[in-house]
């Protein structure tokens, strides 16, 4: 519901128009840029799971604001854009902190097939949310769909609580600043991360650009209700149904590596497509189309980039690799955000499609022929020898 709400509560009941779009994305990716990295420091000395329930907590009561504040008659953008920050805020810190908790629960060597049912059970709720969220935003005129919102989180959290996990936070006491250095000279010192996280922030940029204005098209374009745009959503989920269902498959069969590129070609494809597209129901099934291969290109780029990044990180390292490799790929976010509602304003909504999906599918020819993706057939091992590089702490080996 979060997914569709708040922008289209924007787009709908604030009449935002593509600057302000831009400006509703960017405050959620600020928080990544300014906290990321001191939030993997912090993640490798405490527990995880407790975090990733706070997490939970907080945007339960952040996004219960929207429709207090629209009863009120205060809501406004500015407003809109503090609960983007808080979001954002929160996800830099609960979002590692379950990336992490999934690698405490599922054996390495399994970590892909995890993340692909992992994204399965996220898929059926992206199939009926944003669906609920447009019919009761066209229904209700308010975004009750974040109160809603807000209740779902706190059963979240309710059931994160009763997971059974035994957590060692780390007990060595390096100083904070050596601790970040080290999470920065590991992942610099790995040819396979660093070429990753260019090659998902260059993907980032573009899906930032196009998700500013793609709401837009829909509504002013296509002409599409709220109740329509978030049918169109339910494509979305079940692009990343199918991909989630088969994504550990085609892994087998082609390898992370390229699976991991194919799906920048995918999701880029759906951009080059949307601004094409022609008015009408060929638009409106362009729209949806373009929808479905988000998600399965997103599938297939995150499933391996998460279990590549983790099976070559040791245990004491994952807090900062995470996030150093968030910060990394979410630097380009904002800037395309500012890109895609600029292009938009000024330059029509097709444009910043456009630059997203050649963008993307450039980025992902040259991703294809670099050795150090495409020879990538199965997750590589933990070695010793190939973690003592990256660290200067001799208890990482």
């Amino acid at each position: 519901m979060t997914l569709l709400a708040i922008p289209l509560t924007a787009a709908v009941l604030m009449h935002a128009g593509p600057t302000q779009m831009g400006l509703l994305t960017a405050m959620e990716i600020v928080p990544f840029v300014l906290f990321s990295l001191p939030t993997g420091v912090m993640l490798d000395r405490v527990r995880k799971l407790p975090v990733y329930i706070v997490g939970e907590l907080s945007i339960a009561v952040g996004v219960a604001t929207v429709p207090v504040a629209w009863w009120l008659g205060t809501l406004s953008m500015p407003w809109l854009y503090t609960v983007g920050f808080l979001i954002g805020a929160v996800n830099t810190t609960a979002g590692s902190a379950a990336q992490i908790v999934l690698t405490q629960i599922v054996p390495r060597e399994r970590l892909v097939e995890a993340h692909a049912k992992n994204a399965l059970a996220s898929a059926a709720a992206e199939v009926t949310g944003p669906a609920a969220a447009g019919a009761l935003i066209k229904i209700t005129g308010a975004p009750i769909a974040l109160l809603a919102d807000a209740c779902l989180l706190l059963i979240s959290a309710s059931i994160l609580r009763g997971v059974p996990l035994r957590e060692k936070p780390g007990i060595r006491h390096t100083a904070f600043w050596k601790a970040m250095r080290e999470g920065l000279n590991f992942v610099r010192g790995h040819r396979l991360l660093v070429t990753m996280a260019a090659c998902v922030g260059v993907w980032q940029m573009c899906s930032q650009a196009a998700t500013v204005v793609q709401i837009l098209f829909a509504i002013h374009e296509l002409g599409l209700s709220e109740r329509g745009v978030g049918l169109s959503y339910v494509a979305l989920g079940l692009g990343t149904v199918f991909a989630s269902a088969n994504g550990h498959r085609v892994v087998r069969r082609l390898g992370p590596g390229p699976t991991f590129v194919l799906g920048f070609g995918i999701s880029g494809a759906g951009w080059l497509l949307l601004a094409v597209a022609p008015i009408g129901a060929l638009g409106i099934l362009a729209y949806t189309t373009m929808l479905l291969m988000f998600g399965v290109g997103a599938i297939f780029i995150f499933i391996n980039f998460l279990s590549l990044r983790q099976s070559v990180t040791p245990a004491p390292m994952l807090g900062r690799m995470t996030s150093t490799m968030r910060w990394l790929i979410l630097l380009p976010a904002g800037p395309g955000a500012l890109i895609g509602g600029w292009m938009g304003e000024h330059l029509g909504l097709r444009s910043a499609l456009a630059f997203s999906g050649i963008t993307t599918l450039t980025m992902a020819m040259i991703a294809r022929r670099l050795p150090v993706i495409r020879s990538v057939k199965t997750l590589p091992t933990l070695k010793a020898e190939a973690v003592t590089p990256y660290s200067s702490d001799p208890s990482m080996v």
